[in-house]
């Protein structure tokens, strides 16, 4: 790191003085008052005519190079003679290259070497120093130039400066070692020299200086402090950094001078200021120049020093350092003598047994490296670190950089990462872990169940390349396990890929086991439910058993019936034996999810709720993200079905979570899509159903019959905006595409009432009442209570049968009480309250209002929440009285008075009258007896007798 190009900053005050590189720029230095006060003593003594030696040593980088610059500019200024010159790696070959570059500063490029003439000038060139070529005779001279340098001192006080002593050739060390023993007090000549800890031939020439007859200075150059850290970016990016800024900038550079001066120059040359929000880009910008720096400082170096060092940065945190030294196939002896050197230098630290390297080093070193070596390095780290017992998740990092190892522990430590980043949610580094797995040597058997489980969690990052390995297991045919083909078919389907796996398992057919024919032929059928799509498929498919044996055909079955509203019965069969029977097929995911949402249409909704989260609980534990997400969404409608809407938007989120939309197929992207926009509209949130609404859906979606959930939620939307002919237009489109595939059970999707809803606001009343009767029939043909008393609650306004309004609303609510569809029985009792308030009965409608106070309160925004407080309102509203009826007593009580009697006529007592008027009981008591005396009547009955009387009611209508 130091060099010709040292350009260092430091403050530990905030002075500062400028020191020249060898190229004459002129920079400032910072915190090195202290040095700069005893070179500029020894300068002083050397004008005296006395001799001194002084060291710098320190990390690579830390200004010595730059410190002997200001020296060497004071020293010139004195009139002292200076001499400087500086070792570089590609010189430690050349013999006396540094004594070369002290003669040619001393005697000029054309002559040295040979004992001085009278006139001072040498006769030799300079191959008397470095040695004769082929065509040269004579032998050169023992410590060349070093009497004539003496005795040239003696004339002229003389500053010899060296830079950069680790690079030294061992013959000019060999000279300088003399020179210093030579050296008397009276000589007026100075030694200078700077180095730091890296040296290329064992420990610096600087730390084994032999003793001098003369005065020695050793100086140690540190790194800048937060101070000094701070001064530089004031210099340099022209305005002071904020704390955060300048602590970022000491921490990335280690307050290493030359790399902080460099840093900060790119950064301020790119604009920035120096601020806390721009920590990514000064933090990129060290990443660069620390490794560049580092590479520098590394260049001249012996191998055994990269290849340590390149070991570390892959396993120094991980091994004790012996081991790390094993690693890199140096001898113990050597490794600490390198351990030694390196810690010097600042590159490594220790930390116990282990040694770390600065983590932008690291980097550096590994970018460096050829492929193949890191790679090497890496299965070198990672046998060691399964010998030393080293955790699953560090030896993971070394196996995923590592080529295959062929050693047994190498895929159950994956198979354990790959487990625990699932846990973490970390799907990436699960994919990671399984395909590093399948690089392994491994039983075909084994490899095809690994297959198994990546293509389950490509599901959420490649969902591609899942299905394309899917498809690769279901066509391997009888090579993989028994069972395995039909999973594989069954996860595709949890995708939404319904396309594929009807390709896939009508292709596989031909060469099925016994055992998987059967699922196949389920996982078919039910895929092929999922497309709007009348092509026949080539080969043909068998068609489905009226009453299969098997658990997965007999789920699809179930399904099949429940979808087209027919045989409850049947269905609820079929659905049970799904869920309880074994042998092939009972493992399958999709069909057992098929028997679930069909006990939701059968409304046993308890059972289904069960199985769904034993369902749930198992796609977990398998790590299926598609299943889990498809299982979520089904418990989110059965959620939302029974009133529990938080519970509801939980399982929606947790499904998005488990398979984001970007990775769920687009024939079944609008599944969710709906349910998420009827939850935020029954929750209350409008805004954003709205949003939900408008978001675009995946290019194909439409293809799906989930397209049809996505039309429903987009027409109730359009219906909560009194958008009619737009919700018409959606829920009739709605129905065609239901209808096309014979899906015509009420308890679906009820389409109907929402287009009769719509139609009769346009007008057309004879439509909505024929659309009103078809849902009163379908569902009176499929018996369930949900779809019997939600059929019957739309059906009684449309049609004008069944008797007075509040008669048809109580019979269909009371069969929703006896149903799990609590949503539909809340609105039920909307409706009735609503009718019994039109029929003037207050306290039936205050009674039925009463029954939706847990609701409300559970879900105080939701849309029933909002309709019962204006019922409320409405209640407690008094009864305008015709002026025949009116006492003229009655005139006489002020508002509030008025208010707290009619409560009161009505019979509701003084606490429930307190709590409506947001009042004290106490007051409520002292109003009425003020209207007792202003209306001149005696108690509680004559007032309700009254307030009978004025509201047009008949004496017995309580």
């Amino acid at each position: 790191m130091t060099g010709r190009n040292d350009k260092s900053l430091s403050t530990r005050s905030t002075e500062w003085t400028y020191g020249p590189d060898i190229h004459g720029d002129e920079l400032p230095l910072f915190e090195r008052r202290p040095e700069q006060t005893v070179l500029h003593a020894v300068l002083a003594e050397l004008s005296g005519g006395r001799a001194a030696v002084v060291t710098l040593t320190g990390r690579p980088g830390h200004a010595q190079n730059a410190l002997l610059g200001w020296a060497a500019r004071l020293a010139r200024e004195s009139g002292s003679r200076v001499l400087r010159a500086q070792a570089a790696p590609a010189e430690r070959e050349l013999r006396y290259g540094v004594v070369a570059q002290l003669m040619t500063a001393l005697y000029g490029p054309a002559q040295v070497g040979a004992p001085a003439r009278e006139d001072g000038q040498v006769p030799h060139s300079l191959r008397a120093l470095t040695g004769p070529d082929e065509h040269e005779q004579y032998e050169p001279q023992p410590l060349p130039g070093l009497q004539g340098l003496l005795r040239a001192a003696r004339s002229t006080p003389t500053l010899l400066v060296v830079e950069d002593t680790q690079w030294l050739d061992a013959a000019s060390q060999h000279w300088l070692e003399t020179l210093v023993r030579r050296l008397t007090p009276d000589t007026p000549l100075v030694i200078m020299a700077s180095g730091s800890a890296l040296s290329a031939g064992g420990p610096d020439w600087l730390s084994a200086l032999p003793a001098a007859p003369v005065p020695t200075k050793r100086l140690v150059v540190h790194g800048l402090s937060e101070g000094g850290v701070a001064a530089a970016v004031r210099l340099i990016c022209g305005a002071s950094g904020d704390p955060r800024f300048t602590r970022a900038a000491r921490t990335a550079t280690g307050g290493n001078p030359t790399a902080l001066y460099e840093v900060l120059r790119r950064f301020a040359g790119h604009g920035h200021e120096p601020v806390a929000a721009r920590l990514s880009e000064l933090k990129a910008i060290a990443a660069a120049v620390v490794g560049d720096l580092v590479t520098h400082a590394l260049s001249g170096l012996p191998a055994e020093v990269t290849t340590l060092l390149r070991a570390l940065a892959v396993c120094g945190d991980l091994l004790p350092f012996s081991l790390v030294c094993a690693v890199a196939g140096l001898r113990p002896a050597v490794g600490r003598d390198l351990r030694a050197m390196l810690e010097a230098a600042g590159l490594i630290t220790s930390v116990g047994m282990k040694a770390l390297i600065c983590p932008m080093v690291k980097a550096r070193l590994l970018e460096d490296m050829p492929a193949g070596e890191r790679a090497a390095l890496h299965s070198r780290a990672a046998e060691q670190a399964y010998r030393a017992s080293v955790n699953d998740e560090d030896l993971t990092h070394l196996l995923l950089r590592s080529p295959p190892l062929g050693s047994s522990w190498a895929v159950p430590v994956l198979r354990r990462s790959f487990a625990a980043a699932l846990r973490a949610e970390n799907h990436d580094n699960a994919v990671a872990c399984l395909s590093r797995a399948l690089r392994e040597p491994l039983e075909p058997d084994r490899r095809a169940r690994l297959s198994l489980e990546l293509a389950a969690v490509e599901a959420v990052r490649s969902p591609e390349a899942g299905d394309r390995r899917l498809a690769e297991l279901v066509r391997a045919g009888r090579d993989v396990p028994d069972g395995l083909r039909i999973r594989a078919v069954d996860l595709a389907l949890a995708r939404g890929n319904s396309d594929a796996v009807r390709r896939s398992a009508a292709e596989a057919l031909h060469d099925a086991r016994d055992g998987e024919r059967d699922a196949l032929i389920a996982l078919f059928w039910l895929a092929d439910g999922a497309k709007d799509d009348t092509e026949p498929m080539v080969p043909e498919v068998p068609a489905l058993p009226d009453r299969p044996s098997g658990p997965a055909q007999a789920g699809v079955r179930a399904w099949q019936l429940a979808a087209r509203g027919e045989d409850r019965e049947m269905t609820r069969e079929l659905a049970g034996a799904a869920l309880a029977g074994g042998g092939p097929g009972a493992a399958l995911f999709l069909p057992r999810l098929a028997a679930c949402k069909a006990l939701i249409l059968t409304d046993d909704c308890t059972e289904a709720a069960t199985e769904l989260t034993a369902l749930l609980a198992a796609a977990r534990r398998d790590h299926l993200p598609a299943a889990v997400a498809r299982v979520l969404t089904v418990r989110a409608e059965l959620h939302l079905r029974t009133g529990m809407l938080d519970a509801a938007e939980r399982d929606a989120e947790a499904a998005e979570r488990a398979l984001p939309p970007a990775s769920s197929h687009p024939l079944i992207a609008p599944e969710l899509m709906a349910l998420r926009i009827a939850t935020a509209l029954e929750a209350g949130r409008h805004e954003r159903a709205r949003s939900l609404a408008a978001a675009p859906a995946p290019a194909g979606a439409a293809d799906g019959v989930a397209w049809s959930s996505l039309l429903l939620a987009r027409a109730q939307l359009a219906a909560v905006d009194e958008r009619w002919t737009e919700a018409l237009e959606l829920s009739k489109e709605c129905g065609r595409l239901l209808l096309r595939r014979g899906w015509s059970n009420p308890a679906l999707l009820c389409w109907r009432p929402l287009a009769a809803t719509a139609v009769r606001a346009l007008g057309d009343r004879a439509e909505a009442a024929r659309l009103s009767l078809s849902e009163l029939t379908l569902a009176r043909r499929w018996g369930t209570a949900s779809a019997l008393g939600l059929a019957e609650l739309w059906a009684g306004p449309m049609t004008g049968t069944g008797g007075r309004p509040v008669v048809r609303a109580r019979g269909a609510t009371r069969v929703l009480r006896d149903s799990p569809a609590r949503l539909a029985h809340a609105w039920g009792l909307v409706q009735l309250a609503a009718a019994e308030l039109e029929e003037g009965d207050r306290r039936a409608a205050a009674r039925t209002a009463d029954e939706l106070s847990g609701f409300v309160t559970a879900y105080p925004s939701s849309r029933i929440a909002v309709s019962a407080r204006r019922f409320a309102e409405r209640l407690e509203e008094p009864v305008s009285p015709s002026p025949s009826t009116l006492p003229r007593e009655w005139t006489t009580l002020s508002k509030v008075e008025q208010r707290t009697a009619t409560f009161a006529g009505r019979g509701h007592g003084n606490r429930e009258i307190a709590e409506l008027l947001s009042v004290s009981r106490r007051t409520v008591e002292l109003r009425l007896s003020n209207t007792y005396r202003k209306l001149r009547i005696t108690g509680r009955e004559e007032l309700c007798e009254l307030v009978r009387t004025m509201e047009g009611r008949p004496t017995d209508a309580s």
